[in-house]
Parts: structure tokens; sequence; C-alpha cells
């Protein structure tokens, strides 16, 4: 399964285990979860400072929209590797690959 993280932070490939399949029907996280919602993240940054930021850690952000970006603002979520870490700890899943993010298209 694919799990999301953020347009700067890493996103995960997890597997499915026997464990999970007996604790929760094969069900695990879906993503990082949003840790605010797109309202108090618009107060809290703004598109063009993500866009700057991001681009400074070498992930070049592509959107016709600033406030798409804030919404989406990496700090919007919750860490995404804490939540990976709890499913693969708890046995619902293990961890395959990471991997980080190069570009963002938000359309």
């Amino acid at each position: 399964m694919l799990i999301g993280g953020s347009m700067g932070t890493a996103s995960y490939i997890l597997g499915g285990t026997e464990e999970g399949m007996k604790l929760a029907f094969g069900s695990a996280c879906h993503g990082a979860g949003r840790a605010m919602s797109r309202h108090q993240a618009l107060k809290t940054w703004s598109g063009s400072k993500v866009i700057d930021d991001l681009f400074g850690h070498g992930i070049v952000i592509r959107s016709p929209s600033f406030r798409g970006v804030a919404e989406e603002a990496p700090g919007a979520y919750k860490d995404v590797s804490a939540v990976v870490d709890s499913a693969d700890q708890a046995g619902l899943a293990r961890k395959v690959a990471r991997v980080v993010p190069l570009i963002c298209i938000k359309g």
C-alpha cells in the first residue's frame, strides 16, 4: 500500500501482514493525516512561502493556486514517519520502502 506524506515529507510503501489481517482485516493507515484544518493552514502559511521553503529543500512545486499550496503545507499534516512506525510496530503492516518528493504538481 502507498502511504502519502506531504509535499515536503517522505511517503512510504508498506506491505500487508498476517497479523494485520487478524487484527484489522488487512487495514492500516491511509496517509499521514491532517494535523490542522485547511482553514487553519491558510491562516498559518502563505503559498509562496511554502513554495520557497520547499525549493530550498530541492522540491519543486507547480500549482495554479497559492491557496491550494498553503492548504497542503507540510506542517498541516501529522508526522508520516511516526504514523507508519506505529502501524509497523503494531504489526498492521511492514515498511518496504521510503520515498521522498522531488516535484509536486497541484491541479
